[in-house]
């Protein structure tokens, strides 16, 4: 009863926070970008908290306890992907001044091609949330009380409804605060964890020498690493929800910051969590990998520290679902509903928001119940996502450079993201398809440099409004 208290007591705290923030959300500014207004400490915060979700530590234990120290992949080729934005494109990103990726892709290419994005980010992004959904019952469950499918229809509850309320202002705030109860709650738990088995001599005699091999072992490969390093690295690089924050920053110097700190902060908490995987596969050989970090939580802390801990694994989860969920709506709102129609005022923008919140939340509950693994949920939405929009953004900055059209983005867009798509369907069966991911990558690079090529003489657009 204690744990579930504490549960309680942070549902009912992030909650009333998103009523605070509804009180400053009067536009589409505060609604969808918090009025610009985030800091160093807010932007990092949330950056933590969104890209720290269920992949991270739900999954990624479960990977510690699977394959060993090369499960921290996960996370670290975050670091990577994120030392690459910030050294070479967060600026830009904060530049545009835009509120979503999509309108940034606009005044790349133009109208066809944001609308193309907007549609695979739509698709894409509900398996994001899925995979929180997902790691949400899993860790809910340990509480002993209800299912762990009642306790992704209450994580869905409540997250939709603090994202209804206060939009980015309350999730940029939320997100801090859930991004210190995560740090707290990883590094205690790997703490004590190990004090359990002795240190990291105990854990070196209990498990297999591979568990310690890096950067890769025998069940992970140096393929499996660049299917990873660009499948899930590349998210970071190009993603909605981490660009939602940029657009969110004070200025382009806190963006790059923001993202700069962020990508060394991933290094610990990488590890930790992955050691904590590795634990549980020394005390619990026997559970399945995605439970590691649950059963560690109620098998090894006290009552009072697990509901803690159990409040920063679901803060972490929060965190990630809130962002991603928003991302969608307003990129659905922004640069769909707005785009057809001409223009929103800001009441109806606000108001057609908070029901795309809502109707998107639902749908990822329902893909969550069917999918039923974080990973696989993960791994079918970043795999369309990267697939088809990662290679024409990047280059996208230096189209004059490249001589790239808007037909060349469209065919790489859409080209890249189904082929992505069908490698991810579990009913379709095609030739390749566990390596359709990597192919998809390639084949969106090609069609972008190729059809632009055929198609430069047509294109009449200029880049100049992004330098505007």
């Amino acid at each position: 009863m204690l744990q579930l208290a504490i549960i309680g007591v942070y549902f009912i705290v992030i909650i009333a926070i998103g009523l605070w923030s509804r009180k400053r959300v009067s536009s589409q500014e505060g609604f969808f970008v918090a009025n610009r207004e985030g800091t160093t400490f807010l932007i990092t915060g949330s950056l933590v908290a969104t890209a720290v979700g269920g992949s991270s530590t739900v999954g990624m234990a479960g990977l510690g306890f699977s394959w060993g120290l090369v499960g921290a992949w996960w996370l670290l080729v975050g670091t990577a992907g994120l030392l690459v934005l910030g050294f070479l494109f967060a600026k830009k990103v904060r530049h545009t001044g835009s509120y979503t990726l999509p309108e940034l892709v606009r005044k790349q290419y133009g109208d066809k091609v944001a609308l193309a994005a907007s549609i695979l980010i739509v698709i894409a992004w509900v398996g994001i949330v899925a995979g929180q959904i997902v790691a949400a019952g899993k860790v809910l469950s340990i509480l002993g009380m209800g299912s762990p499918t009642l306790w992704m229809i209450v994580f869905t509850i409540v997250f939709i409804s603090y994202s209804m309320l206060g939009g980015q202002l309350s999730i940029i705030r939320t997100d801090v605060f859930q991004a210190a109860m995560l740090f707290g709650g990883i590094f205690l738990t790997a703490g004590l964890l190990l004090t359990r088995v002795g240190g990291m001599d105990g854990l070196a005699t209990s498990l297999p020498a591979s568990y310690f091999s890096f950067p890769v072992n025998p069940e992970f490969s140096w393929k499996t690493l660049v299917s990873m390093l660009i499948l899930v690295g590349a998210t970071y690089v190009v993603g909605p929800d981490i660009y939602t924050r940029l657009f969110c920053a004070k200025g382009e110097g806190t963006a790059r910051r923001s993202v700069l700190l962020s990508a060394f902060l991933f290094i610990p908490l990488a590890f930790a969590i992955t050691l904590i995987g590795m634990g549980a596969k020394v005390l619990y050989p026997h559970i399945p990998a995605e439970q590691a970090f649950p059963q560690v939580v109620s098998g090894i802390l006290s009552t009072a520290m697990g509901g803690l801990v159990l409040a920063a694994l679901v803060a972490a989860l929060m965190s990630s679902a809130d962002t991603c969920v928003m991302s969608q709506s307003i990129i659905l709102t922004n640069d769909i509903v707005k785009q057809a129609r001409g223009s929103l005022s800001d009441r109806a923008a606000l108001r057609l928001t908070r029901l795309g919140v809502l109707v998107l939340g639902v749908i990822a509950l329902l893909l969550a119940l069917m999918l039923k693994g974080v990973i696989s949920s993960l791994f079918f939405a970043y795999t369309i996502f990267t697939s088809g929009l990662v290679v024409p953004v990047i280059a996208g900055f230096y189209r004059e450079k490249l001589k790239l059209t808007s037909q060349g983005a469209l065919a790489a867009v859409v080209g890249g993201g189904i082929v992505g798509l069908l490698g991810k369907i579990p009913v379709v069966d095609v030739p390749l398809k566990d390596d359709l991911g990597l192919i998809a990558f390639a084949i969106s690079a090609v069609l972008l440099f190729a059809v632009s090529y055929l198609t430069r003489g047509n294109s009449v657009m200029s880049v100049s409004s992004l330098r505007h």
